[in-house]
């Protein structure tokens, strides 16, 4: 199997405070890996040190099968990214813009700046300075930069924020063709769950600069993630219930009055029952399917909890 990105051992201090320990990435060639993380968990910092904006404390990175250096030029021509905020000459135009990026990248083919802006959906715009566009516009442009010299590997660090509704669907569709159709990797973080679960290959999950996870999407899919929600203001007598009366132990208490049962062989109206006879508050019962979001935050939460006890 071919990787575009492998890290080991990455590890990345700041004033003897590790924010980086000791991640170990994988990231095939041609997929979407999604990047998942909560706030300061450290997605950006990695993605800089894939950059070489940033410089590891330890460990190493290869790129399309080589070690990254500080003078890894050649390797990092073959790379489009955006990190964190995209930057612009904010009184020249797009096109300007975009022109001026293929000069200094030594890119010859004229017609890319148009087909980049074409891929974007950035029309009507070629007299307009980049001062006057809108969030979403610039995150347009961003990605437009970003692919204008055709990259082997996207790296782009929340490319959807400031997107209306139809422009995230617009830009998932692209991710898809440029992985699909160009052979692009790309790895993507962001905090919109639902989006990177509907295009992702693979996720890694990181928290509090450890990656707790990788796994592809398919993985997800095919696990038993079917469960019974119920919704109720007595939650210790429910679950009481369930777990003597009933005789199920694969359930689980959470915050917000809720309780999951994990267990194939309770239907609901069994357990409506069964709740009703003991006079407990019922509020829904549902029948739902696990989510990237349900997974993710599943995650996150065990590993806070053993940090907590640690």
């Amino acid at each position: 199997m071919e990787y575009t990105i492998t890290t080991r051992g990455l590890s990345k201090a700041y004033q003897g405070k590790e924010v980086i320990s000791n991640v170990n990435m994988n990231v095939r060639k041609g997929e979407i890996y999604g990047f998942l993380g909560p706030n300061g968990a450290g997605k950006t910092t990695i993605m800089k040190m894939l950059t070489t904006l940033v410089k590891p404390t330890a460990g190493d990175i290869h790129l399309f099968n080589e070690l990254l250096t500080a003078s890894s030029y050649e390797v990092l021509g073959r790379i489009g990214s955006i990190i964190e905020y995209p930057i612009f000459y904010e009184k020249m135009t797009a096109r300007q813009n975009l022109e001026l990026h293929r000069e200094y990248m030594g890119y010859h083919n004229k017609q890319a700046v148009q087909e980049a802006l074409d891929l974007v959906q950035l029309r009507g715009i070629d007299h307009k300075p980049v001062k006057e566009f809108s969030l979403g516009m610039k995150q347009r442009l961003g990605i437009a930069r970003a692919i204008l010299t055709k990259p082997e590997l996207l790296i782009l660090d929340e490319p959807i924020n400031g997107l209306d509704p139809q422009g995230i669907k617009d830009f998932r569709s692209l991710f898809q063709i440029l992985s699909r159709e160009y052979g692009i990797t790309l790895l993507i973080s962001t905090h919109l769950l639902g989006e990177i679960e509907q295009i992702a290959d693979t996720i890694g999950v990181i928290s509090g600069g450890r990656l707790l996870e990788e796994v592809s999407m398919d993985n997800i899919r095919g696990q038993n993630t079917e469960f019974m929600e119920l919704v109720t203001s007595e939650q210790s007598r429910a679950a009481v219930l369930i777990n003597h009366q009933m005789g199920i132990s694969n359930y689980k208490v959470l915050h917000d009055n809720i309780v999951r049962i994990y267990d194939d062989k309770i239907n609901q109206k069994d357990l409506f029952k069964a709740l009703a006879e003991n006079n407990i508050d019922i509020q829904s019962i549902n029948k739902k399917v696990m989510s990237l979001e349900e997974y993710f935050l599943d995650l996150v939460q065990r590993d806070s909890k053993m940090n907590e006890g640690a």
